[in-house]
């Protein structure tokens, strides 16, 4: 689509900055978000919604001593930035003492100039182009035997920009694109409806899959599920498909959350430097990959950012900090720091990828005879000061290796890290969001049925 993010006024930024230390604070920083996306949606070959967006927002976090205060807007007037300001400087001068807030180091800021990470697509898509996708994979899904109506078929095109611009020295900008279509359609069988999908994003059109492929994988999916069985209560190996398997993987990375260890709330709070996962596995995070949906020349901070190895040979390497949480645990930002406009930076991962292992999906089902293949997750449930863990899951139950039928109302649960210590990986690794995993193989997992 056209890039409509055109930046405002490169001064506003650093003049926004300069007004609040005029104003009376010890430090600031200045964020802008700039946004231009069009949405279509179709249902049964009609148009069913068009939804446009172009805004551009400002962010202020100012800082009093230890006292800090965030104000946002979307009105880039001189009036309502002078509002901006003075209501940020006196919140600030009200706020409790953080001891642990305040900017990155100096030294720990990422300098220019920044890498060419390859995050913007100048394609153009139009309404009609992208209703036409639209279209053209729920047509696709549709003709797929066994799925009897459509959900809806979608698109969408969209560009951004962000920049940080901080009072000591910081002032990075980047520019990314991104390209989306998916469709969910239900297929039915004696009577009974089961629900299936495909969705892909990218930054780059030139790399979003055909809609007719994105349509036929959701038709199949959805009439693969159809007349799904009951199960008794067992324990048996289950296999988490690649597309779920970063659902069992995320409670780790809450549990590595530097604010969570700060806090004391998590269940790795003493595994740093120890074995979480099998030896062997690593856990890679690469905010370099180009086109990645999660890839970023700094973090949220202006911190530089690295590749790292989160797990290194099942060995737990670090937390994910930001300044505030790296303070606190007396360590340095991993440049993991995550914003919005307002509010103090959290943390977050890049672009995470789990390695994977020899087997491929055929071969994890072979090497495990009989259990159950998860294609679904609902509802899970973590203690996070235990790592127990439960969710809801539908797949298929296989047999000797293959296949037998699908299964639906059925609950997994476990105790995390007993499960990562039996964690098998399969080949089939693939790149479709900012986290990524092969299929997962555990055994000896309670499964609750009827």
């Amino acid at each position: 689509m056209p890039d409509r993010t055109a930046s405002a006024s490169p001064d506003i930024l650093p003049e926004l900055v300069a007004a609040a230390l005029k104003a009376g604070a010890d430090a600031a920083e200045a964020v802008s978000a700039e946004r231009a996306s069009l949405s279509i949606g179709v249902r049964n070959g009609a148009l069913e919604d068009v939804e446009r967006e172009e805004s551009r927002d400002l962010g202020l976090r100012v800082f009093i001593g230890t006292r800090q205060a965030t104000v946002s807007a979307s009105d880039l007037s001189d009036a309502t930035r002078a509002r901006l300001v003075e209501r940020a400087v006196a919140m600030a001068r009200l706020a409790p003492e953080d001891p642990y807030a305040g900017f990155a180091p100096q030294d720990r800021l990422a300098r220019g100039p920044f890498p060419d990470l390859d995050l913007y697509d100048p394609s153009e898509r139009s309404a009609a182009e992208l209703e036409g996708a639209a279209a053209e994979a729920e047509a696709a899904a549709l003709a797929v035997p066994g799925v009897a109506k459509s959900e809806g078929g979608h698109a969408s095109a969209s560009s951004s920009r962000w920049r940080l611009v901080t009072s000591h020295g910081f002032d990075g900008a980047y520019h990314g694109s991104a390209f989306s279509l998916g469709v969910g359609v239900i297929a039915e069988k004696d009577g009974a409806m089961e629900r299936g999908g495909e969705n892909r994003a990218v930054r780059h059109l030139s790399d979003l899959p055909a809609a007719d492929l994105i349509g036929l994988e959701a038709g199949r999916r959805a009439v693969a599920r159809t007349g799904p069985r009951k199960i008794a209560s067992t324990t048996s190996s289950v296999i988490f498909e690649n597309r779920v398997a970063g659902q069992v993987l995320s409670p780790l990375l809450g549990a590595i959350s530097g604010p969570s260890v700060a806090r004391g709330t998590s269940f790795l709070k003493d595994r740093l430097g120890q074995r979480v996962l099998p030896a062997g596995v690593d856990l890679i995070d690469d905010p370099f990959r180009p086109r990645g949906l999660g890839s970023t020349p700094f973090d949220d901070e202006g911190v530089a950012v690295t590749r790292q190895s989160i797990i290194d040979d099942g060995v737990l390497t670090t937390w994910l900090l930001n300044s505030a949480a790296a303070r606190q645990l007396g360590m340095a930002s991993t440049g993991h720091a995550s914003r919005g406009l307002a509010g103090p930076p959290g943390v977050s991962t890049h672009n995470l990828h789990l390695e994977p292992g020899e087997a491929d999906l055929a071969g994890l089902m072979g090497g495990a005879k009989t259990g159950l293949l998860v294609t679904s997750m609902f509802g899970p449930s973590l203690n996070a000061n235990t790592g127990d863990w439960s969710a809801g899951v539908s797949g298929f139950w296989f047999e000797d290796g293959q296949i037998a039928y699908p299964v639906s109302e059925v609950t997994v649960a476990g105790k995390l890290l007993d499960l990562y210590d039996r964690m098998q990986r399969g080949s089939d690794l693939e790149f479709r969001s900012s986290f990524n995993s092969p299929s997962l193989l555990f055994d000896g997992v309670a499964i609750a049925g009827k």
